[in-house]
């Protein structure tokens, strides 16, 4: 009986962390957190009404995915996030994604792709309801799931970690200038044209939405960087 109350604990205790990590997340994508900025646990701690130990914790989860690094007897940095990183992310994600959405478009089923239609409309609705933490997690299903019809697990977990360490960033200021939406609409559009079998097609509907978004983090309007995944030094047109 013992063992089982210890392990009951350790999972409430999981459960805490993961929730104190899913609020840090929301501050950093609501700009509560300032890259370059440094908290210690027990502030944190007090904020949010808990003890600093799961801030602790999801804290050093955060320092895994790379949106914060460890400071000596401070506490945890904000990490920056420069254009030239997010250049860098957006292109090793092009290299990666926009074949494998070729390679999906040629050998998924049509129910296959069908099974990512929710996810795509969640995150328009996401979108609509400036939903920024909903807008993220259905994002990223849609494209981890898309990307895990390729069969390769690596491949998968490789994006996953670009995406945490990139897309946090800006998505508050998009919300606010009503420019999360129309990138929103792209993931049904994209789906659309996979659907009909033309891998090409879907290879340049998936580099223009990564050249989107990046232009949209970049501040740069609506046009678009032009992603030439094929050749690995060419970033903009």
């Amino acid at each position: 009986m013992g063992e089982l109350k210890h392990r009951s604990l350790i999972t409430a205790q999981e459960r805490l962390r993961d929730q104190v990590a899913h609020q840090l997340r929301a501050a950093l994508v609501a700009g509560e957190l300032r890259p370059g900025s440094v908290y210690s646990a027990p502030g944190l701690a007090a904020d949010f009404g808990v003890s600093a130990t799961p801030v602790r914790e999801a804290m050093l989860d955060l320092a895994r995915e790379g949106l914060v690094e460890p400071v000596r007897n401070k506490g945890f940095r904000i990490t920056e996030v420069s254009e030239r990183d997010l250049d860098q992310y957006t292109e090793i994600r092009a290299l990666i994604e926009v074949p494998v959405v070729g390679l999906v478009t040629r050998t998924a089923g049509r129910a296959q792709l069908e099974a990512l239609r929710p996810p795509a409309l969640e995150i328009v609705a996401a979108a609509r309801a400036h939903d920024l933490i909903g807008y993220l997690e259905a994002d990223r299903r849609f494209h981890l799931e898309l990307l895990g019809l390729g069969g390769n697990e690596r491949l998968v977990e490789t994006v996953g970690d670009l995406r945490k360490r990139s897309r946090l960033y800006g998505l508050t200021r998009l919300d606010e200038r009503d420019q999360l939406l129309p990138s929103a609409e792209e993931h049904g559009e994209l789906l659309d044209v996979m659907l009909t079998g033309d891998a090409a097609a879907a290879e340049s509907c998936m580099a223009r939405h990564l050249g989107h978004v990046r232009s949209l983090w970049a501040g740069d309007g609506d046009e678009p960087l032009v992603l030439r995944p094929h050749l690995p030094g060419a970033r903009r047109a």
